[in-house]
């Protein structure tokens, strides 16, 4: 787990507040994607001697998200499906009069909309401190996304990404100042992933995982198309996408009568999901540094990820797991072949996978670097 404080990496905190930093969190909704269930772990856990959590959510009237909010801090739901709606100005104030009555002292937003609502108010109000989170490369944006973000990294006082390649793409795509661009890792309670089976030599079938949501990005077309260059070597092999998406219909069209290739929809148990995984599969286009892949180490699944983001740091390859260039059918498929071929090899990567999670990536180390971020921050000593 590591901090990027440019020019003052070795002097993480050396004073703490005397009293409890007051921090608001606001992003569009909640759900079980990797960003809204990173920041859920952080409120949950954060130490509240040391840190009050606020939330506020730019949406947040859905049922999925009423249920995923944690029950131990303020919570602000503004109802705006969009930003250009009649409900923006009044939500203003409502959000004005929240940030006063809890005498908020910094603001951390996520995702587009929320940091375009929430940065420029924040200044505006006068909150002493901005953070907006940019955990992506950018594989996305427009030109005029990157106007925007050069604009809110103004406002902003830091931005904040969990991997040095997100890092240098907000620089070089947003031209923000090194000083301004911190990384903070993500983290994973590895106690909450049961170590499953391995695979295990002339067994009946092989279960193939995935845990994504169903975008293009994440290319789980890619792993469909893998399907068909591994059925005749290998029947055995059965695969499963937990997750949901804008693109189910075209995967259900790509798939078709193929029984070895399941699509789970939400679950809502990622631990016992991994647990009945031989193989767990990352495969996407883009990453920054990637939620299901420590899942997949703390589940000490036998792993393939494609080269892309912080993958290749995270899962050494042929000691944690195999990394496969993005965006090679034939890569991938040879992955999944070699590790169903080598269940022994597959039980070694996935045990040593879990292994190097549980003692660099943490939940409990990445809560610690959060707490002491924001007591550097409020301290103005950066």
């Amino acid at each position: 787990m590591r901090v990027a404080f440019p020019n003052i990496e070795q002097s993480i905190v050396r004073h703490q507040r005397t009293r409890p930093s007051r921090v608001c969190f606001l992003i569009d909704r909640l759900s079980r994607a990797g960003t809204e269930t990173q920041l859920l772990a952080l409120i949950r856990s954060l130490d509240r001697s040391r840190v009050l959590p606020h939330l506020v959510l730019l949406d947040g009237l859905d049922d999925e998200s009423r249920a995923l909010e944690p029950d131990d801090c303020p919570i602000l739901r503004l109802g705006i499906r969009s930003l250009l709606g009649g409900s923006t100005i009044p939500s203003l104030r409502q959000l004005g009069r929240f940030w006063r009555k809890h005498r908020i002292e910094l603001l951390q937003t996520y995702f587009l909309d929320s940091t375009y609502f929430g940065v420029p108010f924040a200044r505006l109000c006068g909150i002493k401190k901005i953070v907006r989170v940019r955990n992506n490369l950018g594989y996305w944006m427009t030109d005029r996304h990157r106007r925007l973000g050069r604009w809110m990294g103004r406002f902003a006082d830091v931005t904040l990404t969990n991997s040095d390649d997100g890092r240098q793409a907000i620089i070089d795509t947003e031209q923000q100042s090194p000083e301004k661009v911190v990384v903070i890792e993500n983290g994973v309670d590895v106690e909450r992933f049961p170590i499953g089976r391995p695979p295990e030599t002339g067994r009946t079938n092989v279960q193939v995982g995935a845990v994504a949501n169903l975008r293009p990005v994440k290319n789980i077309d890619g792993l469909v198309r893998v399907t068909a260059l591994l059925r005749n070597k290998h029947p055995q092999l059965r695969f499963e996408v937990a997750g949901e998406g804008e693109q189910r219909s075209e995967l259900e069209r790509l798939i078709g009568t193929n029984d070895a290739v399941r699509l789970s929809g939400p679950v809502t148990d990622v631990p016992a999901f991994l647990a009945r995984q031989d193989i767990a599969v990352l495969c996407s286009h883009s990453e920054g540094m990637s939620n299901a892949l420590l899942e997949y180490m703390a589940a000490g699944r036998a792993i393939v990820a494609t080269d892309v983001g912080a993958n290749g740091r995270l899962v050494r390859d042929r000691i944690d797991g195999l990394i496969v260039p993005p965006k090679d059918d034939a890569a991938l498929a040879a992955a999944i072949a070699w590790l169903t071929e080598h269940p022994e090899a597959a039980r070694q990567m996935g045990s040593s996978a879990r292994e190097r999670v549980a003692s660099q990536y943490s939940r409990v180390a990445l809560v610690k670097r959060f707490e002491d971020f924001f007591d550097e921050l409020l301290s103005s000593r950066r």
